[in-house]
């Protein structure tokens, strides 16, 4: 009974510990969707009505922490004179922002030259207008006549989506863009400039930030910011609308729990199933006994019911101490892996995890002891039940007899392969908004794999022993010597027993290398992924219209810690109507300061991309985007506009198609094009560098202190590591951080591999000490009755191991196939912890050695005291 409460307890204890780890991700993502808002709520406030009164309804409001109006204007134009030339832009819009908004908003603003009040130009729109600090724009006003500011400074609007949002309009009716031209002036500025404005081309927004005190699942904490946004609108009473930013991302957060479901489907499910299964393993070892004791009761008058009531009694006492066992275990395994002893991310999340996991408890012991015993009660005499061994004919199992091994596989290979040829990705990217986009029906390829393999095992496992008794008799020799044809005709009688083993030996074996292999894989991508955010190790940017200080690459060079550097040129072009980011690059030497991934390109080649690129001195990557706009064939002149150096304004540029980029370091998701440095800076007239990439051979962080310290606050150049970003990136959509759930995972794949090769080598060889008993009665040496017990065990381990390997190898391809879009680039090849897997082969050759070693000390006992036990 105490090995069946402990089966019971590690199914139970996985299962809970599964609902700290969705406790965990769900509190994550409310955590990091929160985070990520630079304004909570943006309160687009009517015509006419009293701005200060709405802000003081605002600021009534509850959770509200701070409020700030601001000014939104049309401007019909802007321009600039700049070495004798004049720029011109089209409309745009201008802001007016109180003294305190940077520091109260401190995400929608970033500094990038010059001061960081005043009049503020946006960073594309410098590059337009070959504007900096110091110089004289003209402002077009609708109505009014122009007037002129001098330049303050130039920022980066990091989330200009959100603060040029379109509130309160029907989808589609508004531009989805931001606008290309941006002025940001002081509250006092622009409310003396716009007073008058014509009607409709100005409006004021109320920015709002809230107190983050959230519940920590995302669906309630969305749930809870669109009841005090629609309390707003009503205490306004038509006097404003709400642009719920915060909302919007807790939306996402909701969708991106689906993500942790599929991890728990991918990753968690089959531990528990395989836990489960060690269970029955374990309860069945005491199979013979209960049917003894049945026919003893039977024989002494007990009814079939009073049985079954007894049996019920086992049953509940095994449940309630498994479970209580494995619950308590949870929640300190919860604790220490993911930070939470909660069950659930609310109240009623708590209670039904830990509700199901108790109903999880009692129905697997009722399964694996209530059942068996009500069917030998009503299939079984008293005289079968008395009898040792099997009973009946040896008949193939139903879903031998139906192939459902081979439908399962057939099946699951026919969902995967539509999967890949339709290029299914469970995370889409559209205009660079990743969103979680899941097809539950593909998640039945790995399951239907799981299964197809499991059944598949045994049907070979079965056969093998079965017809194959001249192969193992050689197999064996080494270990049985003379007697390897009598221990190959044992190991075929008992050959469901040890086909079980094998089965349960594979399938905990191709747990833990799929878990191991899609953990590991997915740990090194996310480094690949932050190095293709950040662009290397460390990265020094500024803006298109200044470039790089003179001299900058040699200098940070020589830095201790800096194993290369390479300058990219960072430009904008129009393809048409469309303004692009354009990559100057060296393609011969790119690849020595950053990864130059096969995946970044359509055709999966990075070298043979790039030197094609190099070879062709105006060849241009392009977009998959742009390709299918422009019906580009390769070797297509493609006009570019780009800006010169002489006039600052944008001249036609002939370049040749030559390829397809589908990411690259620091580019965006959407569209951008890579083409060689020296021919725009020779088209250009300018060959300023807006990027260094730096590969460090010490601390990111360390040189990128050393980089700053280098490059001075008046250098306007802004430096990133790649240990922030991997920060980063590890809050982002795809990114819940797994260390966690696989460091459980892999923890439970050792311990269930070594259970199910040392518990079911034991219980097998429990259940023949009889034999054995009879065997050293007879006068059987421990040498000879070694020789069954070793044989045996070879044949589980290997069998188990090898079968259980291939599965798992591909099992957790499949997984990471259908994954895709998890992995930003896609992987080219798995990542396999070898270490683990010399641990896990290690741990299961010492539980195989002590099951072993323990049923020969058994049945090296006199006989008679054995027979008599039995």
């Amino acid at each position: 009974m105490i090995g069946q409460s402990a089966g019971v307890a590690l199914a139970v204890l996985l299962l809970a510990a599964l609902g700290t780890f969705f406790t965990s991700s769900r509190a994550t993502m409310t955590t990091h969707a929160v985070r990520a808002v630079p304004v909570d709520w943006q309160v687009q406030v009517s015509p006419g009505t009293s701005i200060s009164k709405s802000s003081a309804t605002v600021a009534a409001t509850r959770g509200v922490t701070a409020e700030l109006p601001v000014g939104y204007a049309d401007t019909s134009g802007l321009s600039s004179r700049n070495a004798g030339t004049v720029q011109t832009t089209g409309p745009g819009v201008v802001l007016g922002l109180p003294p305190d908004y940077a520091t109260t908003f401190p995400g929608e603003i970033r500094p990038l030259v010059g001061a960081t009040t005043g009049v503020l130009l946006a960073q594309q729109t410098a590059a337009n207008l070959g504007a900096s600090v110091g110089s004289t724009i003209t402002i077009g006003r609708p109505g009014q006549s122009k007037t002129t500011v001098t330049v303050d400074g130039v920022v980066d609007l990091p989330a200009a989506d959100s603060l040029f949002q379109s509130i309160g309009v029907a989808p589609g009716s508004a531009p989805t863009a931001p606008p290309d031209n941006v002025v940001l002036l002081p509250e006092s500025m622009w409310h003396g400039m716009f007073a008058n404005a014509a009607p409709g081309t100005s409006s004021t927004q109320i920015h709002v930030q809230l107190a983050h005190d959230l519940p920590a699942d995302p669906g309630a904490a969305f749930a809870q910011v669109i009841g005090r946004a629609k309390n707003l609108e009503a205490a306004l009473a038509g006097g404003g609308l709400v642009g719920n930013n915060l909302a919007a991302q807790l939306d996402g957060a909701r969708a991106d729990a689906i993500y942790a479901e599929m991890l728990f489907l991918f990753l968690g499910l089959p531990g528990v199933i395989i836990a489960a299964l060690l269970a029955g393993v374990i309860a069945s070892s005491g199979r013979e006994r209960r049917r003894r004791e049945q026919a003893l009761l039977r024989v002494r008058g007990a009814s079939p019911k009073r049985i079954v009531r007894l049996t019920w009694a086992e049953a509940i006492l095994v449940a309630i101490a498994g479970t209580v066992v494995g619950v308590i275990a949870a929640t300190a395994v919860g604790r220490i892996a993911f930070g939470t002893s909660s069950f659930g991310a609310t109240t009623g999340q708590a209670l039904a995890w830990a509700g199901a996991s108790v109903v999880f408890g009692l129905g697997l012991s009722v399964a694996t002891i209530v059942v068996p015993a009500w069917r030998d009660v009503r299939t079984l005499s008293v005289h079968d039940a008395q009898a040792t061994g099997s009973t009946g004919r040896d008949r193939r199992p139903v879903w031998a007899r139906a192939y459902l091994d081979v439908i399962c596989l057939a099946l699951g290979g026919l969902i995967y392969w539509q999967a890949v040829r339709s290029g299914y990705q469970v995370v889409l990217a559209p205009e660079g908004v990743p969103t979680i986009s899941v097809s539950y029906f593909t998640l039945l390829a790995p399951l239907l794999f799981w299964i197809g393999t499991a059944l598949l095992i045994w049907r070979i496992s079965t056969e093998l022993l079965r017809v194959g008794r001249g192969w193992l008799r050689v197999a064996t020799r080494p270990l049985a010597h003379r007697l390897a044809g009598v221990v190959a005709a044992s190991m075929s009688r008992q050959r469901r027993g040890l086909s079980r083993g094998v089965v349960l030996m594979a399938l905990t074996a191709s747990f833990a290398l799929s878990v191991a292999i899609f953990n590991t894989t997915y740990t090194s991508q996310s480094r690949v992924d932050a190095q293709l955010s950040n662009g290397a190790d460390v990265t020094v940017s500024t803006t298109a219209a200044t470039g790089l200080p003179a001299g900058i690459s040699d200098a940070v060079a020589k830095l201790p810690g800096v194993a290369a550097v390479q300058p990219m040129q960072h430009r904008f072009a129009y393809v048409g109507n469309d303004l692009q980011d354009l990559y100057g690059v060296d393609p011969a030497t790119i690849g020595q300061a950053t990864s130059m991934s096969n995946a970044f390109f359509a055709n999966g080649d990075a070298a043979r991309t790039l030197q094609t690129l190099g070879s062709t001195p105006n060849g241009v990557l392009v977009s998959e985007e742009t390709v299918h706009d422009f019906q580009l064939q390769p070797g297509d002149t493609v006009n570019l506009r780009l800006q010169f150096a002489s006039d600052h304004a944008y001249h036609q540029v002939p370049f040749t198609y030559v390829g397809v980029a589908r990411e690259f370091p620091t580019a965006p998701h959407d569209s951008f094009l890579v083409a060689n440095a020296g021919y725009v800076a020779q088209a250009t007239g300018s060959p300023a560098s807006q990027v260094l990439l730096v590969r460090t051979n010490g601390s990111p962080t360390t040189v990128a202190a050393e980089v700053q310290q280098l490059l001075g606050p008046a250098s306007g150049a802004t430096v990133k590591d790649i240990v922030t970003e991997q920060r980063i990136t590890l809050s982002g959509l795809t990114a819940i951080d797994l260390a966690g759930l696989t460091k459980l995972e892999l923890v439970f794949a050792l311990l269930l591999a070594a259970g199910a090769s040392g518990l079911v080598l034991a219980v097998e060889l429990g259940e023949r000490r009889r034999t054995f008993a009879i065997a050293s009665a007879l006068g059987a040496k421990g040498r000879q009755l070694g020789s069954f017990v070793w044989s045996e065990a070879a044949f589980v381990a290997i069998g188990g191991l090898a079968l259980g390997a291939l599965s798992g190898w591909w099992i957790a391809q499949v997984i990471v196939k259908i994954l895709t879009g998890v992995f930003d680039p896609p992987p080219e090849h798995l990542s396999v912890p070898w270490a683990y897997l010399a641990g896990l082969l290690v741990a299961v050759s010492a539980a195989i050695a002590v099951a072993g070693a323990g049923m020969l000390r058994a049945i090296r006992r006199p006989a008679m005291p054995i027979l008599r036990d039995l």
